[in-house]
């Protein structure tokens, strides 16, 4: 059932001028299971939404048409942080406590689990895919970024050459280029399809990127330490960032690009949350909204192409809808 979160008037007015620009409509439901953190959603051919419970052990099908939400027990101690849908429609999930790859059947909830190798990947965190169906993987506290190929059951790994460099955020380029945000360090790594990893440093020492997307405009990254929203182009090596707030007052985390290539993330210092929009044509933040209910954090996010929209789980244990403009 959808929570009709408002913020009261009086509330909204306190903000500062500058934390409610050109606001857009956020909707948000409530997740029945409480107090299991839904997130990292993903959207299906069919227009429903899928994510996993992460304190519960669940993944979960949120349908918009009918606002009813259906739970798929995972296996116990999974500690499910990603669920992605692929191209061909298989719907997997990282078993990030319990060292493994999940597909679900979405017609009974079985589960085929792909284990890890044995000392490597402990943790597999945040999934994409190649141009060959081949699903690459960030594992943070093992320091590792994974392949995993559904044809043959192979998986390869490399090791971050850097320590504790916790690889977190993942996206996979058009020319199958993996490109990693390195949380851990003041970093960005790209892997070839031979497995040979680069590490690209942002100029700021003090930089610890989180989340990534890619744009024509190169890639993107979201500096959760100190508040920026970067861009490095892989043609030139250089750099562009972009400040919105004081670093105590910004930590963004959940970042996506939509259709016209505008990037927007989310803000989890403030309290409320606030979900931003920034243009690269006009090097504008020019949407600030505050998520009605709170969020608590919002830890990952997808676009959804049809409905013109981004979808997000957050620690208030909601899943949220960010209609966007046009």
């Amino acid at each position: 059932m959808k929570n009709l979160f408002v913020l009261t008037i009086a509330a909204f007015l306190a903000l500062p001028a500058w934390a409610q620009t050109n606001p857009i409509e956020i909707e948000e439901w409530t997740v029945e299971w409480r107090d299991t953190r839904p997130r990292d959603p993903a959207v299906a051919d069919d227009g429903r939404i899928w994510f996993v419970g992460q304190a519960g052990d669940y993944a979960a099908v949120f349908d918009p048409a009918t606002e009813e939400m259906k739970r798929f027990d995972l296996p116990e101690g999974a500690g499910p942080h990603t669920i992605f849908i692929t191209r061909d429609g298989e719907i997997w999930y990282t078993g990030n406590k319990d060292a493994h790859l999940g597909r679900i059947n979405p017609e009974n909830g079985n589960i085929a689990r792909v284990g890890m190798p044995d000392g490597e990947l402990a943790d597999p965190h945040t999934l994409s895919e190649d141009s060959q169906g081949r699903l690459w993987f960030t594992a943070q506290w093992a320091n590792q970024i994974g392949r995993y190929n559904r044809k043959t059951g192979e998986i390869v790994h490399v090791d971050v050459p850097t320590e504790s460099a916790r690889p977190y955020g993942i996206e996979v380029a058009d020319d199958d280029t993996v490109w990693v945000v390195l949380l851990g360090t003041n970093k960005l790594a790209r892997i070839s399809q031979d497995m040979e990893l680069t590490e690209i440093e942002i100029p700021r020492e003090d930089a610890r990127p989180r989340r990534i997307a890619i744009t024509d405009r190169g890639i993107w990254y979201d500096d959760y330490a100190r508040g920026w929203l970067g861009v490095y182009d892989p043609d030139t090596g250089e750099f562009e960032e972009w400040n919105i707030s004081p670093p105590d007052q910004s930590g963004p985390y959940a970042l996506a690009d939509d259709a016209e290539g505008r990037l927007w993330f989310v803000e989890t210092h403030p309290e409320p949350n606030r979900f931003v929009g920034f243009d690269p044509e006009t090097e504008e933040f020019f949407s600030i909204t505050p998520i009605p209910s709170g969020a608590g954090a919002v830890r990952h996010m997808v676009f959804d192409a049809d409905r013109n929209a981004i979808w997000f789980g957050t620690d208030t244990n909601n899943l949220g809808k960010a209609s966007l403009p046009d």
